[in-house]
């Protein structure tokens, strides 16, 4: 049986956290004030309300914090030239820093861009990982060759180059364009084939085109234009994540394949272990138990030695 997928979110205090340049981000605080925290970075075209099942779990025993990307949700939009991979990791260092005591650490969590995210800010802010972070989590993301790697159709070898071409011409044009009533219907089918598995629960997908087509077109077109441009042909520099990584992959994952994972549990300077799940894309929605279980395994194991010592 599946848990029905929460309809309202805990009762959150609300932040609006002031980016280096001026965009206002939305981000909320679930759970006691006093809780370890826990901090959920979403992945392109999603919003907080995509760690729904996460966030109505660990909130009664920890300290949630999310965020909406600029361009989604309900935080602001920039100027065209708001988007880049140094936005990304800046505005995620705004958030700790307004949303974390002086000397606090988190458990850091990302899906997809989410974890895209944590890459860069590690790779921007190596000095402040240590500082911040007790442990990450990468969960259905990439490092780099973003176009070769979504599996839109399956062809032949020598086919492959055109498979890009046509992947890049997609995501380009998909991701910036309004979507007009009519054209509601049609991107929903698309949506769910590259989001989740082929059985995902229907209020998995739903909820990923609901995100969607709220999602302003302007903050659609400029992150997806960015991460083409910024990882279609190089790896993002994961030396500076020092800090216990689990990693976290779907066997039929076609935005960002198990590959993908397999890599970054290859490279990552120390990982706990790769979790690999069956279905899609948003493994958050589709196996969130073992998601969220994953995450709060990953906060006992920095907080239980704390209170062993202590007691």
């Amino acid at each position: 049986m599946v848990d029905p997928l929460p309809d309202v979110l805990p009762p959150s205090r609300i932040l609006s956290v002031r980016a280096v340049d001026g965009t206002p981000l939305h981000a909320e605080v679930f759970g006691p004030e006093d809780g370890y925290p826990i901090v959920l970075t979403h992945g392109i075209t999603c919003a907080i309300r995509a760690w729904a099942y996460q966030i109505t779990a660990l909130a009664a025993d920890y300290r949630v914090i999310a965020f909406d990307h600029r361009g989604h949700g309900r935080s602001g939009v920039p100027r065209r030239c708001g988007y880049s991979l140094k936005h990304l990791a800046s505005d995620l260092d705004c958030v700790l820093e307004a949303t974390l005591a002086p000397h606090e650490r988190a458990v850091i969590a990302g899906h997809s861009m989410g974890g895209i995210t944590i890459a860069a800010w590690s790779a921007r802010y190596r000095y402040k990982v240590h500082r911040r972070a007790d442990a990450v989590a990468l969960i259905n993301t990439t490092t780099g060759d973003l176009v070769r790697q979504v599996r839109l159709l399956s062809v032949p070898g020598q086919l492959s180059s055109a498979r890009s071409l046509a992947a890049r011409g997609l995501i380009n044009v998909f991701g910036g364009i309004p979507i007009p009533g009519p054209a509601l219907i049609a991107t929903r089918s698309l949506i769910a084939m590259l989001a989740v598995g082929k059985d995902a629960d229907p209020s998995a997908a739903r909820l990923i085109h609901d995100l969607f087509t709220q999602t302003a077109a302007a903050g659609r077109g400029g992150c997806t234009r960015m991460l083409v441009e910024s990882l279609g042909s190089r790896y993002l520099d994961l030396t500076g994540l020092t800090v216990p990584t689990l990693v976290i992959g779907s066997e039929d994952d076609r935005l960002t394949p198990i590959a993908a994972s397999r890599a970054i549990a290859r490279t990552a300077p120390n990982v706990l272990g790769l979790v690999e799940l069956p279905g899609g894309h948003c493994s958050m929605l589709e196996h969130h138990r073992e998601v969220t279980g994953q995450l709060r395994l990953l906060a006992e194991s920095v907080t239980l030695p704390i209170a062993q010592i202590s007691s």
